[in-house]
């Protein structure tokens, strides 16, 4: 016979399995996240036309290294470097956590390395005098936050070393146009976004709410893929056209 004592016992094991194997479960998600790659999603159109407002990003973690900010918890620990840490190449587009208030995650493209010579003259990037190629290639449309678009003139740019990757111009004399030419100290970044017009980033100082120069430190990953993408302005239109807003075309392909 089966005593209540029994039963108890051999539930309590049944529910101590579960939550074992549950606690595993939890455990490899968060090592993976740490370790190889974590997803993001992308909240404005400062690197349109290269991701788009509603994108799902993979990005990878061991391209770079590993540091605190890395961790996909904010964790507030004290700057240590980076383990097996690597430099990005020019041209990457990066995850890292904002220095402004690193409990935040942004995206933008490298520019300058340490030790470059970087200036934005006319609207064009210099790297260590020499500069970017500007290609025309028509028009697009720039997305702001509010879900409003803008004519903007596209381009390929071309950044010496030779990665090609498409800007927007909005305005042909921005406010950004044209910045002091400045070396990139050592562990840090020049990054910027591909919507020239409409972005914060190294161009504007940290204490007026853009980039700086980067700490390599603050560095989450690599963008390596689109995986997913849903307009989120059709959420003005009837639920019944949330469908619409999928961007299929744009699901499991490739940043550069």
């Amino acid at each position: 016979m089966t005593t209540k004592t029994e039963t108890a016992a051999s539930t309590a094991r049944r529910w101590g399995s579960q939550l074992t194997q549950l606690a595993a479960v939890v455990a490899i998600v968060l090592v993976g996240k740490a370790a190889l790659a974590e997803p993001f999603y992308v909240p404005s159109g400062s690197m349109e036309p290269t991701l788009l407002i509603g994108d799902a990003l993979l990005a990878s973690k061991y391209p770079y290294g590993y540091s605190s900010a890395s961790l996909p918890i904010h964790v507030a620990f004290p700057e240590t470097g980076r383990l097996f840490g690597s430099a990005p190449h020019r041209g990457d587009v990066v995850v890292f956590r904002w220095p402004g208030d690193r409990s935040q995650v942004w995206v933008k493209r490298v520019i300058g390395l340490p030790g470059d010579r970087v200036q934005i003259d006319g609207g064009r990037v210099f790297i260590n005098g020499e500069a970017a190629k500007v290609t025309p290639d028509g028009t697009g449309r720039a997305e702001d936050d509010s879900g409003s678009y803008e004519t903007a003139a596209r381009y390929i740019e071309t950044l010496p070393g030779g990665v090609a990757h498409p800007i927007f111009k909005l305005y042909d004399n921005g406010r950004l146009d044209n910045t002091p030419e400045v070396t990139v100290p050592p562990g840090h970044l020049f990054v910027m976004g591909d919507n020239r017009d409409n972005s914060s980033d190294s161009r504007v100082p940290v204490r007026d709410g853009g980039v700086g120069l980067l700490p390599i430190d603050d560095l989450v990953g690599r963008v390596d893929a689109i995986v997913g993408s849903w307009n989120p302005g059709v959420r003005r239109q009837p639920i019944t056209d949330w469908l619409s807003g999928f961007r299929v075309a744009r699901f499991f392909t490739s940043v550069h």
